[in-house]
């Protein structure tokens, strides 16, 4: 059984990613993808492990991992990176044939410089090389988007159900057992809608809201009637600014029963619609959220988490915005920590000092779009290499690395910074932890995330001390402040007037 993946989340207005982007967060080949994928912690996409867990729990298999390559949210990955995964992958398959069945564990927003459907192309090129009958079952984050092509390709696709992610193994061993029936004989048939609505992530979330709604419409679904395999409602990745983008219904049914899958399909589809307008939240300006920060700060209100949502590193940001950490700064805020802010130029000036050094910390030296620079008198607190094992929510016994980082408190207002070199979202307790950082004493803490963070600090700051700051960036949950280019127009929430033509099917 072949194995292989390719998790980016592409954001159109992002650089490019590069093959360094791969090697510095997860690029595993063959064997080494068995070895980690059973080990104790590793730095694999948790689908991997999952997957493997429950092939293994269930009877003898013969893994062939082929390549699982991972990169941090970025821009389109460059073309001849994307093409050298491809023909990695075509050698690999060819020469493990044949096969019984492959697994596909991708994130499933990526694209390519040269390849607007870079998921798509993937699946496609496994479909003609393993031929028609081979189970060939995909899973993917529930920020993808999903093409007409993988759904053709693929013997079922298995979306997330959970945001903050926490369900990843779970989907990855459904999708095992789906193999497992298909082997066994069992044969599938998938209907497949697509809505002209691509919400802002911030309202993606699966606790509360129109999106967890429709989620547990799915799972009642699949509870209710066991001829349903899976049924998949992806929110998708509005950021990619593709003719794919926006929320996807795919409903896989057993028996090969069309006809079911599409009422099934149909259902779903028809409440995501009819509760659109649901999908609207509002943030607190950066005014509002200093205001709230000075009343936490003197103790006039619970401690308070606000996420930086526009500069989230895990939606393709650069992670290097100062507007908030500026105006908590210079109004003397109390008790403030702030994480990660991404400077490996600041990072490495700090190691290179030492520990209780005191200099003039010049964030973003070379500016770019919303990176703009901010200086302030700052000391060095602690050091460390940035690397370390998640504890809680979607990293949870999974390794991450920062890069050389560094603890920076600044001079008048005491509010402390974690400096990192590597681009990666703050939604695990132990990037803050591991600098010294007691949480539970923090009187205000802001994180370069957009969601994920909620499952990693929901021990520390109850739902509604959770605000989300309007800030600029580019993840910045206001969707007009982007030049879209290749989403399909209308769409809901930026356009008005948008109608939903029903599929019709023979």
């Amino acid at each position: 059984m072949a194995v292989l993946g390719l998790h980016l989340e592409a954001n159109a207005f992002a650089p490019p990613t590069v093959l360094a982007d791969f090697t510095a967060q997860c690029l595993e080949r063959g064997a080494a993808i068995s070895r980690l994928a059973r080990a104790e912690t590793s730095g694999l996409p948790a689908e991997f492990p999952g997957f493997y867990r429950r092939m293994d729990a269930t009877g003898p298999w013969v893994p062939v991992p082929v390549l699982v390559a991972s990169a941090p949210p970025g821009g389109p990955i460059d073309q001849a990176v994307f093409q050298g995964f491809l023909d990695e992958i075509r050698t690999g398959l060819a020469a493990a044939l044949p096969l019984d069945a492959v697994y596909v564990g991708s994130h499933g927003a990526s694209s390519a410089v040269a390849d607007e459907d870079s998921d798509g192309t993937l699946v496609a090129m496994v479909r003609a090389i393993v031929g028609p009958v081979v189970p060939v079952v995909v899973s993917h984050d529930l920020h993808c988007n999903v093409s007409e092509k993988l759904v053709e390709s693929a013997t079922a696709l298995v979306v997330y159900r959970t945001n903050p992610h926490v369900d990843m193994a779970e989907r990855a061993a459904e999708s095992a057992s789906l193999i497992r029936e298909a082997l066994a004989g069992e044969r599938f048939a998938t209907a497949f809608i697509r809505l002209p609505l691509a919400p802002p992530t911030v309202t993606l979330l699966t606790a509360e809201g129109p999106y967890a709604d429709l989620i547990h419409d799915a799972e009642a679904l699949m509870a209710a009637d066991p001829r349903i395999a899976n049924a998949s409602v992806a929110g998708g990745f509005v950021f990619s600014d593709l003719p794919k983008c926006g929320v996807t219904i795919t409903v896989t049914a057993r028996g090969a029963d069309q006809r079911l899958a599409r009422e099934a399909a149909l259902g779903l589809a028809r409440r995501g619609w009819a509760e659109r307008g649901r999908h609207t939240r509002r943030l607190l300006s950066v005014a509002e959220a200093t205001e709230l920060a000075l009343r936490a700060g003197r103790g006039e209100h619970p401690p308070v988490i606000f996420s930086d949502a526009g500069d989230n590193p895990g939606g393709g940001g650069r992670g290097n915005t100062p507007y908030v950490l500026r105006a908590l700064h210079e109004t003397g805020v109390p008790g403030v920590v702030l994480g990660n802010f991404i400077d490996p130029a600041l990072a490495a000036e700090a190691h290179a000092l030492g520990e209780g050094a005191d200099f003039d910390a010049v964030f973003n030296r070379v500016e770019d779009q919303f990176g703009q620079r901010f200086v302030a008198r700052a000391r060095v607190i602690l050091l460390r290499d940035g690397t370390g094992v998640g504890r809680r929510g979607t990293m949870a016994g999974r390794q991450f690395a920062l890069g050389p980082s560094a603890l920076l408190e600044l001079s008048g207002s005491g509010l402390r910074v974690v400096v990192g070199s590597l681009r990666r979202q703050c939604h695990e307790p132990r990037m803050l932890e591991m600098h010294g950082i007691d949480i539970a004493t923090a009187r205000v803490v802001v994180v370069k995330s957009r969601g994920h963070f909620r499952a990693g600090f929901d021990e520390f700051f109850t739902r509604e001390n959770v605000f989300e700051v309007d800030a600029p960036g580019l993840t910045s949950p206001i969707l007009r402040n982007f030049p879209w280019s290749r989403l399909p127009r209308p769409v809901f929430p930026l356009d008005e007037e948008v109608t939903w033509h029903e599929p019709r099917w023979n």
